[in-house]
């Protein structure tokens, strides 16, 4: 079975890979950037990816597409030590077979492997691992919210975001408003770090 591990994490990265390869039906190999998993799928086909959410490059479910469409026939399986359950919920929906917690046991993680190669999907039966979402179901943020919220992230005042946008300050503070309605967050800086972990942005 062909294993790729695309995760910036050099050393938990090649100790899974290390374990893998004691036995004898697993090829593993390692990216460390979401482009280096690009370039690895559009040369070689891999049976299973171990998709990292906070590697280089990586801008949550656009990229994950991204590597969906490179995989081919290949399994994409999000590899994060928590990730949100409606993000889990929309990755699955574009075509991820589950998702990996970093804390599973190597033992375990063969046995996983090996399941989501067959095509089946594998999520984790722990409460730790799924962080739920809110009860309120909430519309999700549009593309230029996303693109708002990035420049917020990145530092940029309202004015700097207005002038990046072609708009006006006002309008950006609605931007904003919306954004941190949809989130339900507190202000722009929770909504950052809100985006941040439900891989948004």
């Amino acid at each position: 079975m062909k294993v790729l591990i695309a995760d910036d994490h050099a050393l938990l990265a090649q100790a899974i890979s290390d374990s893998l390869r004691r036995t004898t039906d697993f090829d593993v190999s390692i990216t460390f950037t979401l482009q280096g998993t690009l370039d690895e799928l559009s040369v070689t086909a891999h049976d299973v990816i171990l998709l990292d959410l906070r590697m280089p490059g990586m801008h949550g479910l656009a990229s994950i597409t991204e590597v969906i469409a490179k995989a081919g026939e290949g399994s994409v399986v999000l590899f994060a030590g928590q990730v949100d359950r409606q993000f889990l919920d929309d990755a699955i929906t574009l075509g991820v077979k589950g998702y990996i917690p970093k804390t599973l046991p190597l033992k375990s993680l063969e046995i996983a492997l090996r399941l989501i190669a067959t095509g089946q999907t594998f999520i984790p039966h722990t409460d730790s691992a799924v962080s739920s979402p809110s009860d309120e179901k909430r519309p999700p943020l549009s593309d230029r919210e996303i693109h708002v919220l990035r420049l917020a992230a990145d530092g940029e005042t309202n004015k700097e975001i207005a002038r990046e946008i072609a708009n006006t300050e006002t309008q950006v503070k609605m931007i904003m408003r919306n954004i941190c309605m949809k989130l339900a967050a507190r202000n722009r800086a929770h909504a950052c770090i809100i985006a941040r972990e439900r891989m948004l942005i």
